[in-house]
């Protein structure tokens, strides 16, 4: 694999998002690049930085009374929940407050909410919130899930998104497929890097990636 590349946000230059290209695959594709998000959802600066962009998508007459973070984005989640009630965000919860939560995802890969966090969820308004969506397939997995557990959801809110919209909900992300032009997802049996015979570098979901080689 080469060198890592940064690639700073167009209108938000203090967010850098690092790149790293390859031969990657993930649980549902084939890519092109890993998007190495660790800094932004575990230092400090970093996370607040992101957070104050992802609030400025939401206007005060939006309700969040829940933020549901994926992949490792509790840090981001709390900034994000900070920045929201800063702005006027409303949250119907009795304290005013907006609750922090992540699911369970079980041996079966099912994503789960155990019987202390379905108060979280239930009749609540529900932000969520991801690192990143390439074919949506967790996204699309996660919104099924809060549904089933009695939730609405507000907003979608992700750092990268390959997507523009999902259940016909508008995903809002700080980088798309529009600042990586070369980013490429294929399905496992359409990767034209396989093709090309170049091998697996790692294998990658939204907590990281492990090399191979």
């Amino acid at each position: 694999m080469q060198d890592i590349k940064k690639m700073y946000s167009k209108s938000h230059p203090g967010i850098v998002l690092r790149t790293i290209p390859g031969h990657f695959v993930t649980p549902s594709s084939h890519i092109n690049y890993y998007l190495d998000m660790t800094l932004l959802k575990s230092r400090q600066s970093e996370a607040m930085e992101v957070a104050k962009a992802m609030a400025e998508s939401y206007v005060a007459s939006t309700v969040v009374d829940t933020i549901v973070c994926m992949e490792g984005c509790e840090v981001i989640g709390a900034y994000l929940a900070e920045h929201l009630t800063r702005t006027g965000v409303l949250s119907m919860n009795a304290h005013k407050t907006i609750y922090i939560v992540s699911p369970e995802i079980n041996s079966a890969g099912q994503i789960i909410f155990r019987e202390n966090a379905k108060p979280m969820i239930k009749n609540k308004h529900v932000l969520l919130l991801l690192a990143a969506a390439t074919t949506g397939n967790t996204m699309s997995r996660a919104i099924d899930t809060i549904v089933y557990y009695g939730g609405t959801i507000s907003g979608i809110s992700a750092i990268f998104s390959a997507v523009n919209k999902i259940h016909n909900i508008h995903i809002n992300a700080l980088y798309t497929m529009t600042d990586i032009a070369d980013y490429k997802m294929s399905p496992p049996e359409q990767c034209p890097m396989c093709k090309e015979g170049k091998p697996i570098d790692a294998l990658a979901n939204g907590y990281g990636y492990s090399l191979l080689q």
